[in-house]
C-alpha cells in the first residue's frame, strides 16, 4: 500500500522526516516535496515553466515547485499505483483558522482531495503557545499515525481533507484529540518598508500571532488548552443559505 507524503517546509525539513518515520509501518512511503521552503504558497500550480525534479533518496524526490505541484506530479507520474492516502506535513507552525487558505501544506492535501484521494494535513503548533525550545515532532507524528490509520480503515466520507494540528508538548502532556471547527486567529499587520542599495523601495509583509477568538469547539483555543485538533475541510465552500438570499439579485443584475 502506497502513501504519498509532501509538505511546504521543503524536502529536508525535520517534520517531514518525522512523518515519514511515523507512517513507515503503515505503508510504502513516497516523498515528493518542494526542494526548498514554500510556506504560505497556498494552492499555486506552476503552469508557465518546466518543473525540475531531483532524486533525494529511495522513493524521495525534490521538486523546484509548489506543494500542489508535488502532489500533481506524484499522483500523475511518480507513484506507480494510486496511493491509499496523501499526508502533508509535519508543518512547523500551526495551520488553524483562516491560515488554511495561505498554507501550502493544507493546499497539498486539498490537491489530493481534488483527485479523490483521502488526504490529511499535519501541523505542530509551535507559535503562540506550547513548550518553547524543543520541537516535539514525535508527538505530532504519533497523532498523524493514529489519524491516518483511521483514514485507511474507514475512509473520509466527504469531498475534502482532514486538517490535524498538534500542540508542541511531550506526548504524555497532550490531553487527547478533539474534532474542532475553524476558529478565528488574529495577526499583527506589519509592512516593513526598506530601500535597496540603489534607493529603490521594497517591502517585507507579515506579522505575529496575537491570539484567538473564544469560539466554542474551535481549533485554536483547544490547541492552547493542550488538545490536538482535527478539522474536516470541504472542497465545496459554497455558502448554501446565501444561495437563496442572493436569488433576488438574479433579476436586479439582469436588468438592462
Amino acid at each position: 500500500m502506497n502513501l504519498l507524503l509532501s509538505n511546504d517546509d521543503g524536502i529536508s525539513a525535520p517534520g517531514l522526516a518525522a512523518l515519514e518515520h511515523g507512517l513507515g509501518p503503515q505503508g510504502t512511503c513516497w516523498v515528493i516535496a518542494p526542494a526548498g521552503e514554500y510556506s504560505a504558497g497556498s494552492h499555486a500550480l506552476s503552469l508557465h515553466r518546466p518543473l525540475r525534479v531531483t532524486p533525494a533518496g529511495e522513493r524521495r524526490f525534490a521538486v523546484d515547485g509548489s506543494p500542489a505541484d508535488c502532489i500533481y506530479l506524484g499522483l500523475a507520474h511518480f507513484v506507480p499505483e494510486r496511493p491509499a492516502a496523501v499526508v502533508c506535513g509535519i508543518n512547523r507552525g500551526a495551520n488553524v483558522s483562516l491560515d488554511v487558505y495561505y498554507s501550502g501544506t493544507v493546499a497539498a492535501a486539498r490537491e489530493a482531495a481534488m483527485w479523490g484521494v483521502p488526504a490529511v494535513s499535519v501541523s505542530l503548533f509551535t507559535d503562540g503557545g506550547g513548550a518553547q525550545g524543543e520541537l516535539h515532532w514525535a508527538t505530532a507524528a504519533h497523532f498523524a499515525s493514529r489519524v491516518v490509520g483511521e483514514v485507511l480503515a474507514r475512509g473520509i466520507g466527504f469531498e475534502g481533507s482532514l486538517n490535524l494540528n498538534v500542540p508542541n508538548l511531550p506526548l504524555a502532556e497532550v490531553r487527547g484529540l478533539r474534532v474542532a471547527r475553524l476558529g478565528r486567529r488574529h495577526w499583527s499587520r506589519v509592512v516593513d518598508a526598506r530601500r535597496d542599495i540603489k534607493g529603490r523601495p521594497y517591502f517585507w509583509i507579515g506579522g505575529h500571532h496575537q491570539g484567538f477568538d473564544d469560539i466554542p469547539d474551535s481549533d485554536g483555543p483547544n490547541i492552547q488548552q493542550g488538545w490536538a485538533t482535527l478539522t474536516p475541510l470541504r472542497l465545496d465552500c459554497t455558502d448554501e443559505p446565501m444561495l437563496g438570499e442572493l436569488a433576488a439579485w438574479d433579476t436586479v443584475c439582469t436588468e438592462r
